[in-house]
């Protein structure tokens, strides 16, 4: 077992295993969770049953102002990191094994 090799860099081992991949894509990740999520927490505070018309709104505004989208874009980012940042903090933190 002296020739194992190994598939992450010695010194990134703990901080791969407690992100869960490497930074950049587990960023890249709760990004976009982020916004689905805060999509659906906007539509759900008008009608749960209007869903998919409050999605379709939102690309029509994505495309309908332009520039001005990325305002809204970052609104949903914002509702929905307020609960998926956190969730996901806690479940790496207390699902990150203690030894071998």
């Amino acid at each position: 077992m002296a020739n194992d090799v190994r598939d992450l860099p010695a010194g990134h081992d703990g901080l791969y295993r407690f992100l869960g991949g490497s930074p950049l894509s587990v960023a890249f990740r709760l990004i976009l969770l982020s916004i689905l999520l805060g999509v659906v927490l906007a539509a759900i505070g008008f009608d749960p049953w209007n869903i998919l018309r409050s999605i379709q709104l939102l690309f029509q505004r994505l495309w309908d102002l332009g520039f001005d989208a990325i305002n809204w874009l970052w609104r949903y980012f914002l509702l929905g990191a307020v609960i998926v940042i956190p969730v996901w903090f806690l479940t790496r933190l207390f699902n990150t094994p203690r030894g071998r």
